[in-house]
């Protein structure tokens, strides 16, 4: 099965984020400190759609959502889920792996202050959309954070302002050459949750449906 498209190791598309990158490989060279690739099986119903690597997180081991707070609730969840396997050890090399899921990042290398500029997110979106092509068995699309779901409705070529982001959000039969349904939650962040803003039952809650709309154990 052909895999999606991925940007190398030293991608020079984002002159910002690759000038971070390169202060960030000279301060911890032992970190991963690249564009962090897709985590899970190519023949996945439901695809994650994420922000961007954390810091101390994904830019440091190398696998979306690994050694930050996020991927704590994040992979707890599919855990419950039964979407993934094994035990999360926040390495990259634990073994865990993912069931009937895949996680891609909207912008696959860390922004300063996790906060990437419009310009990196459309230019980055092209892996994004990469993965919606490619990957043959994709039915749902669950979008963490409001930068993921727009950038998934720009990739799906569909308005936003009649498919707005909201926790919980389902738009069914939206894209052009292929219909996905796209499921949207707040970010699993520590932010997040130490606010309130999501809590472990909201969040556990939202990929169930994302399950159900990817027809995942039906």
């Amino acid at each position: 099965m052909k895999a999606p498209e991925s940007p190398p190791h030293d991608c020079p598309l984002c002159p910002r984020l690759a000038a971070f990158r390169q202060a960030n490989r000279q301060k911890y060279p032992d970190w991963f400190n690249g564009p962090v690739p897709s985590f899970g099986p190519l023949d996945a119903r439901l695809l994650i759609a994420g922000l961007a690597p954390g810091l101390q997180g994904a830019n440091r081991t190398g696998r979306p959502f690994t050694g930050d707070w996020a991927g704590d609730l994040l992979y707890a969840t599919l855990l419950k889920h039964g979407l993934a396997r094994g035990a999360y050890r926040e390495r990259a090399d634990d073994g865990f792996t993912l069931v009937n899921c895949r996680i891609a990042n909207a912008v696959r290398c860390v922004p300063p202050q996790n906060k990437p500029e419009p310009l990196e997110i459309r230019t980055c979106r092209q892996f994004l959309m990469s993965e919606m092509k490619v990957l043959p068995r994709i039915k749902a699309i669950l979008a963490l954070g409001k930068i993921a779901h727009d950038s998934v409705c720009d990739a799906l070529k569909i308005r936003k302002a009649t498919h707005p982001f909201r926790h919980g959000a389902l738009y069914e039969n939206v894209g052009e050459a292929r219909m996905f349904t796209l499921v949207s939650s707040y970010h699993c962040s520590r932010y997040n949750t130490n606010t309130g803003v999501l809590t472990t039952q909201m969040f556990e809650d939202v990929v169930e449906v994302a399950k159900k709309a990817a027809g995942i154990g039906q």
